[in-house]
Protein backbone atom coordinates (compact mmCIF):
# COMPACT_ATOMS: atom_id res chain seq x y z
CA UNK A 1 0.00 0.00 0.00
CA UNK A 2 1.22 3.41 -0.50
CA UNK A 3 1.97 6.09 2.33
CA UNK A 4 -0.76 8.24 2.98
CA UNK A 5 1.17 11.09 2.42
CA UNK A 6 2.29 9.28 -1.23
CA UNK A 7 6.12 9.52 -0.01
CA UNK A 8 9.04 6.76 -0.93
CA UNK A 9 9.59 3.97 1.89
CA UNK A 10 13.23 5.85 2.19
CA UNK A 11 12.08 10.07 2.34
CA UNK A 12 11.35 11.46 5.58
CA UNK A 13 8.52 14.08 5.98
CA UNK A 14 9.12 17.00 5.21
CA UNK A 15 11.44 18.89 8.20
CA UNK A 16 11.42 22.71 8.87
CA UNK A 17 13.81 24.26 11.82
CA UNK A 18 12.71 27.44 12.99
CA UNK A 19 15.38 29.27 15.56
CA UNK A 20 14.22 31.64 18.36
CA UNK A 21 11.01 30.55 19.02
CA UNK A 22 11.06 31.36 22.83
CA UNK A 23 13.04 34.89 23.05
CA UNK A 24 13.91 34.43 26.32
CA UNK A 25 15.41 31.10 26.05
CA UNK A 26 19.23 30.67 25.70
CA UNK A 27 18.26 28.96 22.43
CA UNK A 28 15.07 27.52 21.76
CA UNK A 29 13.56 25.62 18.59
CA UNK A 30 10.55 24.92 17.21
CA UNK A 31 10.87 21.68 15.00
CA UNK A 32 7.92 20.12 12.20
CA UNK A 33 8.24 16.78 11.02
CA UNK A 34 5.28 16.47 8.84
CA UNK A 35 2.42 16.95 11.14
CA UNK A 36 4.49 16.92 14.07
CA UNK A 37 5.51 19.99 15.86
CA UNK A 38 7.59 20.05 19.06
CA UNK A 39 8.57 23.67 20.68
CA UNK A 40 12.17 22.78 22.38
CA UNK A 41 13.97 25.30 24.61
CA UNK A 42 17.43 25.56 26.31
CA UNK A 43 18.06 27.15 29.46
CA UNK A 44 20.88 27.93 31.67
CA UNK A 45 21.04 27.43 35.76
CA UNK A 46 24.35 28.42 37.17
CA UNK A 47 24.35 25.42 39.55
CA UNK A 48 23.99 21.88 39.63
CA UNK A 49 22.15 19.08 41.19
CA UNK A 50 23.57 18.34 44.56
CA UNK A 51 25.40 15.31 43.72
CA UNK A 52 27.53 17.27 41.26
CA UNK A 53 28.65 20.13 43.65
CA UNK A 54 31.91 20.89 43.72
CA UNK A 55 32.78 17.88 41.07
CA UNK A 56 33.65 20.62 38.64
CA UNK A 57 31.19 18.91 35.81
CA UNK A 58 27.95 20.79 34.54
CA UNK A 59 24.88 18.64 33.54
CA UNK A 60 22.38 18.28 30.78
CA UNK A 61 19.00 17.40 31.62
CA UNK A 62 15.21 16.90 29.87
CA UNK A 63 11.88 17.35 30.10
CA UNK A 64 9.06 16.37 27.92
CA UNK A 65 5.46 17.08 27.79
CA UNK A 66 2.21 17.62 25.52
CA UNK A 67 0.02 20.21 25.07
CA UNK A 68 -3.72 18.88 25.88
CA UNK A 69 -4.67 18.65 22.36
CA UNK A 70 -1.57 17.83 20.89
CA UNK A 71 -3.55 14.71 19.30
CA UNK A 72 -7.43 14.36 18.09
CA UNK A 73 -8.82 14.22 21.79
CA UNK A 74 -7.59 16.25 24.90
CA UNK A 75 -5.08 14.38 26.77
CA UNK A 76 -4.86 15.52 30.65
CA UNK A 77 -2.23 17.77 32.18
CA UNK A 78 -0.08 15.38 33.97
CA UNK A 79 0.20 17.91 36.81
CA UNK A 80 -3.21 17.36 37.51
CA UNK A 81 -2.51 14.07 38.19
CA UNK A 82 0.19 14.57 40.25
CA UNK A 83 3.03 12.92 38.74
CA UNK A 84 4.32 12.08 35.07
CA UNK A 85 3.59 8.77 33.22
CA UNK A 86 5.88 6.34 32.66
CA UNK A 87 6.21 7.37 28.55
CA UNK A 88 6.34 10.82 29.96
CA UNK A 89 9.81 9.99 31.82
CA UNK A 90 11.24 7.61 29.45
CA UNK A 91 10.83 9.92 26.88
CA UNK A 92 12.72 12.60 28.51
CA UNK A 93 15.23 10.53 30.15
CA UNK A 94 16.36 9.55 26.50
CA UNK A 95 16.30 13.06 25.46
CA UNK A 96 18.78 13.95 28.28
CA UNK A 97 21.11 10.54 27.63
CA UNK A 98 21.17 11.22 24.17
CA UNK A 99 22.59 14.91 24.66
CA UNK A 100 24.90 13.91 27.02
CA UNK A 101 26.43 11.22 25.00
CA UNK A 102 27.76 14.52 23.05
CA UNK A 103 28.18 16.62 25.84
CA UNK A 104 31.63 17.22 27.43
CA UNK A 105 30.31 17.76 30.71
CA UNK A 106 33.58 18.82 32.32
CA UNK A 107 33.82 21.85 30.07
CA UNK A 108 30.18 23.07 31.23
CA UNK A 109 31.47 24.00 34.67
CA UNK A 110 29.22 23.63 37.22
CA UNK A 111 25.87 24.81 35.62
CA UNK A 112 22.92 22.81 34.39
CA UNK A 113 21.47 23.22 31.15
CA UNK A 114 17.71 22.43 31.31
CA UNK A 115 16.10 21.35 27.92
CA UNK A 116 12.17 21.54 27.53
CA UNK A 117 10.01 19.95 24.82
CA UNK A 118 6.83 20.44 24.52
CA UNK A 119 4.39 18.80 21.66
CA UNK A 120 2.47 20.97 20.43
CA UNK A 121 1.32 18.82 17.27
CA UNK A 122 1.74 14.84 17.73
CA UNK A 123 1.41 12.61 14.59
CA UNK A 124 4.53 10.37 15.16
CA UNK A 125 7.91 10.28 15.99
CA UNK A 126 7.55 13.31 18.88
CA UNK A 127 10.63 11.40 20.24
CA UNK A 128 12.61 11.40 17.79
CA UNK A 129 12.06 15.29 16.30
CA UNK A 130 12.32 16.83 20.22
CA UNK A 131 15.54 15.15 19.87
CA UNK A 132 16.84 16.53 16.89
CA UNK A 133 15.18 19.90 17.99
CA UNK A 134 17.06 19.51 21.18
CA UNK A 135 20.42 19.54 19.51
CA UNK A 136 20.06 22.44 18.06
CA UNK A 137 18.40 24.62 20.65
CA UNK A 138 21.55 23.06 22.98
CA UNK A 139 23.90 24.60 20.32
CA UNK A 140 22.64 27.82 20.70
CA UNK A 141 22.88 28.14 24.19
CA UNK A 142 26.14 26.85 24.25
CA UNK A 143 27.33 29.36 21.79
CA UNK A 144 25.93 31.73 23.74
CA UNK A 145 28.12 30.48 26.75
CA UNK A 146 31.05 31.10 24.59
CA UNK A 147 30.94 34.45 23.16
CA UNK A 148 30.35 35.53 26.73
CA UNK A 149 33.25 34.52 27.91
CA UNK A 150 31.27 31.91 30.11
CA UNK A 151 32.72 28.49 28.78
CA UNK A 152 36.41 28.62 27.31
CA UNK A 153 35.54 26.03 24.71
CA UNK A 154 32.86 24.29 22.78
CA UNK A 155 31.91 21.03 24.83
CA UNK A 156 29.72 19.04 21.96
CA UNK A 157 31.91 16.43 20.34
CA UNK A 158 29.46 16.08 17.51
CA UNK A 159 26.03 16.59 16.11
CA UNK A 160 22.89 14.36 16.85
CA UNK A 161 19.42 13.27 15.45
CA UNK A 162 17.14 11.01 16.02
CA UNK A 163 14.50 9.15 13.20
CA UNK A 164 11.68 6.47 13.66
CA UNK A 165 11.88 3.11 11.50
CA UNK A 166 10.03 0.70 10.83
CA UNK A 167 8.57 -2.51 8.64
CA UNK A 168 4.85 -1.83 7.94
CA UNK A 169 3.13 -4.09 5.55
CA UNK A 170 5.99 -5.66 5.33
CA UNK A 171 7.95 -2.52 3.64
CA UNK A 172 11.04 -0.89 5.85
CA UNK A 173 10.49 2.45 5.92
CA UNK A 174 11.73 5.54 7.06
CA UNK A 175 10.48 8.08 9.38
CA UNK A 176 6.81 6.88 10.49
CA UNK A 177 3.65 8.63 11.03
CA UNK A 178 1.20 7.71 13.28
CA UNK A 179 -1.34 6.00 11.02
CA UNK A 180 2.07 3.70 9.69
CA UNK A 181 3.19 3.56 13.41
CA UNK A 182 0.49 2.54 14.95
CA UNK A 183 0.29 -0.70 12.70
CA UNK A 184 4.03 -1.30 12.30
CA UNK A 185 5.16 -4.85 12.36
CA UNK A 186 8.44 -3.78 13.64
CA UNK A 187 8.99 0.07 15.30
CA UNK A 188 12.08 1.57 16.02
CA UNK A 189 13.68 4.71 17.22
CA UNK A 190 16.96 5.52 16.08
CA UNK A 191 19.45 8.13 18.26
CA UNK A 192 22.89 8.93 16.28
CA UNK A 193 25.47 10.93 15.83
CA UNK A 194 26.50 13.23 12.84
CA UNK A 195 29.53 10.59 12.21
CA UNK A 196 27.29 7.96 11.88
CA UNK A 197 28.07 6.17 15.68
CA UNK A 198 25.28 4.94 17.39
CA UNK A 199 23.90 6.57 20.44
CA UNK A 200 20.81 4.52 21.34
CA UNK A 201 18.81 1.99 19.72
CA UNK A 202 15.02 1.90 20.53
CA UNK A 203 13.16 -1.11 18.86
CA UNK A 204 10.74 -4.03 18.97
CA UNK A 205 8.46 -6.43 16.94
CA UNK A 206 5.00 -5.83 17.60
CA UNK A 207 3.87 -8.94 15.86
CA UNK A 208 6.21 -11.33 15.13
CA UNK A 209 10.48 -11.59 15.22
CA UNK A 210 12.30 -10.55 12.66
CA UNK A 211 15.77 -11.58 10.68
CA UNK A 212 19.04 -9.85 11.39
CA UNK A 213 19.02 -8.86 8.01
CA UNK A 214 15.90 -6.51 8.70
CA UNK A 215 17.52 -4.96 11.03
CA UNK A 216 20.28 -4.30 9.19
CA UNK A 217 18.06 -2.61 6.63
CA UNK A 218 16.32 -0.59 9.37
CA UNK A 219 19.82 0.79 10.73
CA UNK A 220 20.45 2.07 6.86
CA UNK A 221 17.66 3.58 7.03
CA UNK A 222 18.11 5.57 9.76
CA UNK A 223 21.30 6.57 9.00
CA UNK A 224 20.11 8.23 5.50
CA UNK A 225 17.32 9.87 7.69
CA UNK A 226 19.98 11.27 10.56
CA UNK A 227 22.40 12.52 7.36
CA UNK A 228 19.55 14.51 5.99
CA UNK A 229 18.56 15.78 9.51
CA UNK A 230 22.37 16.47 10.25
CA UNK A 231 22.77 18.89 7.17
CA UNK A 232 19.38 20.77 8.36
CA UNK A 233 20.85 20.97 11.79
CA UNK A 234 24.30 22.47 10.58
CA UNK A 235 22.25 25.43 8.47
CA UNK A 236 21.03 26.49 11.93
CA UNK A 237 24.01 25.93 14.58
CA UNK A 238 25.99 28.86 16.04
CA UNK A 239 29.12 30.53 13.71
CA UNK A 240 32.45 28.64 15.01
CA UNK A 241 30.82 25.57 15.82
CA UNK A 242 33.34 22.66 14.16
CA UNK A 243 30.66 20.99 12.21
Amino acid sequence: MPRPDNRPPDALRPVSIETGFLPYAEGSVLIRVGETHVAVSASVEERTPRWLRGKGSGWVTAEYGMLPRATHERTQREVSRGQASGRTQEIQRLVGRSLRAVTDLSLLGERTIWIDCDVLRADGGTRTASITGAFVALSLAVGKLMAAGRIARNPLTDTLAAVSVGIVDGVHMLDLAYAEDSRAQVDMNVVMTGNGELVEIQGTAEDTPFPRSGLNTLLDLAHKGVTELTALQRAHLPAGMPW
